[in-house]
């Protein structure tokens, strides 16, 4: 009797649930549009933060048209190698030390 039920059936790639009593999440719609004039909509849940700028389909990117993009935040400049140096040592300390090992290598090679 059970292989009757299932023959003609494809398991797996069909779903039997239906949809009609659940209820989807709240969505709302934000418009794009692009540089060469192509409007797009994306939809975001309700609580979502909508990004100012989307990627289209086209390859471009969409700036949001209706209602206003959050700001960018603050973005920290990166710390280079020689800022990190200046935090530990002054530029005097520095030449100091420069001077030092420039010493010893022209010790070493009047010696070798």
């Amino acid at each position: 009797m059970a292989d009757r039920v299932l023959r003609g059936s494809r398991l797996g790639a069909v779903s039997y649930e239906t949809d009609r009593d659940h209820d989807l999440a709240p969505r709302r719609m934000a418009k794009y549009k692009c540089e060469n004039g192509e409007i797009f909509d994306i939809p975001f849940a309700d609580e979502a933060e909508i990004p100012g700028t989307w990627l289209c389909r086209n390859g471009l990117e969409g700036a949001l048209m209706e209602g206003t993009a959050p700001e960018a935040k603050k973005v920290k400049p990166p710390r280079t190698h020689w800022d990190m140096l200046l935090e530990r040592r002054s530029v005097e300390e520095l030449e100091e030390l420069l001077k030092e090992r420039l010493d010893l290598l022209k010790a070493k090679r009047r010696g070798a």
